[in-house]
């Protein structure tokens, strides 16, 4: 049985991370130096698709760590509308593995020429976004052949944590990323198969996060449509129960993410109130009792559990793919580089 793209990127992440954490040093401390000079009352993060979900896994880590407010701009708003922001004084971080989409280049020209400080985040240092950004912070994930981005998406939600970090000069958390590759190496093991058996003869899911994971649920909502070709929702614990709960029934799959920091609990009080309805829910938490608790790897602090999380759920979403009989490499109707205006 030939071996997936999508299945070979996975179990590279801990050594792509390994290297990102080598040569991505020098661009860290760079930038955030200037964030420090700038100490922006506010960000903005201009993204589409997992980028997107990455900006959101940056903007808790910000707010979270920093106090730091960070909202998503439409980057609409500078392409088609061609209206420009009041950024004076702000930062902008542009996520884009590729660095080729024209509306998130355009955004984040906008955003400079408003006053911000820019930030690109990019696989392609070389790439439309990087010439418009004062600082362009590189992946390092080298090449992706599977259309499903998986390392580019980790090294970018490192590359974010670790600015953060290095910008508050956080020991214990700059001692965890350093130590994410031995983490991830053993979370990409996590056997969380046992989900898939519950996917069989149904046609929709929840995911589900708060905080931090809130970004990990939302980006395997999106692995769950673009290489299952299966519906799947994401929604925060608590916007769960204000409406979407009402399609559970019988049997209705759920995956909740959680990772140890201080919405746990309240995940998997949720976790386990949808469970008691007779879903059949799945959790990283060894607290559930009613829901499923999913083998989990923990990392040395609590904004970088989510790391983990998003790395076992990559093995597991391939597998259903290819239990699907569907190659995860190649989703129909996609290409690896989305070009948007």
């Amino acid at each position: 049985m030939t071996t997936s793209h999508m299945r070979r990127e996975i179990l590279e992440i801990p050594d792509v991370i390994d290297g990102l954490l080598a040569q991505g040093a020098e661009g860290i401390a760079v930038a955030a130096a200037a964030l420090r000079v700038r100490d922006p009352a506010f960000m903005v993060s201009v993204a589409r698709g997992s980028s997107d979900h990455a900006a959101t896994y940056f903007k808790y880590c910000a707010e979270l760590l920093l106090g730091l407010p960070v909202a998503s701009v439409g980057p609409s708003v500078a392409s088609v509308y061609k209206r420009p922001l009041r950024l004076q004084g702000s930062a902008c971080l542009a996520i884009s593995q590729s660095g080729k989409s024209p509306d998130i280049v355009e955004m984040a020209r906008s955003a400079r020429a408003s006053g911000a400080l820019t930030l690109a985040l990019t696989n392609h240092p070389e790439s439309d976004l990087a010439q418009v950004s004062d600082h362009t912070l590189c992946l390092y994930a080298g090449v992706e052949q599977s259309v499903a981005a998986t390392k580019t998406f980790v090294t970018s939600i490192v590359s974010g944590i670790w600015l953060l970090a290095q910008m508050k000069d956080d020991a214990d958390l700059l001692a965890a990323i350093h130590g994410l590759p031995a983490v991830l190496a053993r979370a990409a093991q996590a056997d969380w198969s046992e989900v898939s058996a519950a996917l069989a003869n149904r046609n929709s899911l929840f995911c589900l996060g708060r905080g931090p994971a809130y970004a990990i649920a939302g980006e395997a909502a999106l692995k769950f449509k673009e290489t299952c070709q299966f519906h799947a929702e994401s929604y925060s614990s608590a916007e769960v129960l204000h409406g979407p709960v009402s399609i559970v029934d019988g049997g209705f799959p759920v995956l909740a993410l959680a990772a140890a920091d201080a919405a746990e609990d309240v995940l998997v009080e949720v976790a386990e109130g949808i469970a008691a309805k007779g879903a059949a829910v799945f959790v990283t938490s060894s607290k559930a009792t009613l829901a499923h608790a999913l083998p989990v790897v923990r990392t040395a602090h609590p904004l970088t559990d989510p790391i983990a999380l998003i790395v076992s759920f990559y093995a597991l979403v391939e597998q259903v793919a290819v239990a699907r009989g569907i190659n995860p490499d190649a989703p129909r109707h996609l290409r690896k580089v989305t070009q948007t205006v």
